[in-house]
């Protein structure tokens, strides 16, 4: 019996063919590539924790009762948007996917940064330390504007584009602040990648204080959808779910601040921070007889 309820809850609610290639794809590809390069096993229980909490909360039963209670919805976007990409991306998987490819898709994708305008512009979008920080904190707080979440619940359409669009910002958020390396090469600078985590921050725990203590119901799709936990109010659901915003949320963007912290400190014990450039005073004039 016990083994038929945890199957139960490994069953999708809602069965996505799409989310299932990518994750295979992206699980073959960093197996593939630990032949090539060697892969501690710290950086590979990070992968897999983060790929694991990413695939329980996108397609499993923890869907339906995301659908049906803000409280754990709150907590699905938390994984999606926050601790699965810092868990994936903490394990610097992009090197380890990359060798895993074919040899000749890596000899294409290499021509493709070479020669593809059109690439090295999405490359250079991924990876833009003001877009991407400012994507990571807007898609939290227009998905959760009231009449937006009424339809993004309502719209299987518009409900996996906003899973979707939580996991990528939160891969390309996390990939900038955890990056190891000076500027450059890392598109972010050490400094900025101390900052960007409380300018993230701030907004979302504002938003979390504002739903905490909201008394009345803003969020009403869920009474229409039906309360899969029948003994929360609408209110308490709220006051829950604004707290997993205020201090969860918070508590995981903290651990990245700190570990970005801990990047300066190593890069500028070792000299490789970028020094700032000495201006150099003009050589005084010359006197003398013609």
């Amino acid at each position: 019996m016990a083994l038929m309820d945890v199957l139960g809850w490994l069953r999708p609610w809602e069965f996505s063919p799409t989310f299932v290639l990518v994750f295979l794809a992206a699980a073959a590809l960093f197996v593939r590539g630990r032949r090539v390069h060697h892969v501690g096993a710290v950086r590979q229980w990070l992968f897999w924790a983060g790929m694991i909490l990413l695939y329980l909360s996108l397609h499993t039963r923890v869907d339906y009762y995301a659908e049906r209670m803000f409280f754990i919805h709150r907590i699905q976007h938390l994984v999606l948007h926050h601790l699965g990409p810092l868990l994936v991306m903490a394990a610097y998987p992009g090197q380890v996917m990359r060798a895993g490819l074919p040899l000749a898709w890596r000899a294409r994708l290499a021509q493709a940064r070479r020669d593809s305008a059109t690439v090295r512009l999405l490359e250079a979008l991924a990876t833009n330390r003001f877009l991407i920080p400012l994507l990571f904190v807007v898609l939290v707080l227009v998905w959760l504007e009231p009449t937006v979440q009424f339809y993004s619940m309502l719209d299987w359409r518009i409900y996996r584009f906003m899973n979707w669009s939580v996991v990528i910002s939160g891969c390309l958020y996390w990939n900038l602040i955890l990056d190891r390396r000076p500027r450059p090469p890392a598109a972010m600078g050490p400094g900025g990648r101390i900052l960007s985590p409380i300018l993230t921050m701030v907004p979302q725990m504002i938003a979390g204080a504002v739903i905490t203590f909201t008394e009345r119901d803003i969020y009403p799709v869920f009474d229409l959808c039906g309360r899969a936990l029948s003994n929360f109010s609408a209110v308490d659901d709220q006051i829950i779910g604004g707290l997993i915003m205020w201090v969860p949320a918070g508590l995981i963007e903290t651990i990245g601040l700190l570990v970005a912290l801990g990047t300066l400190m190593r890069l500028s014990g070792r000299n490789r921070l970028p020094q700032p450039r000495r201006r150099q005073r003009p050589a005084p004039a010359r006197s003398g007889s013609a």
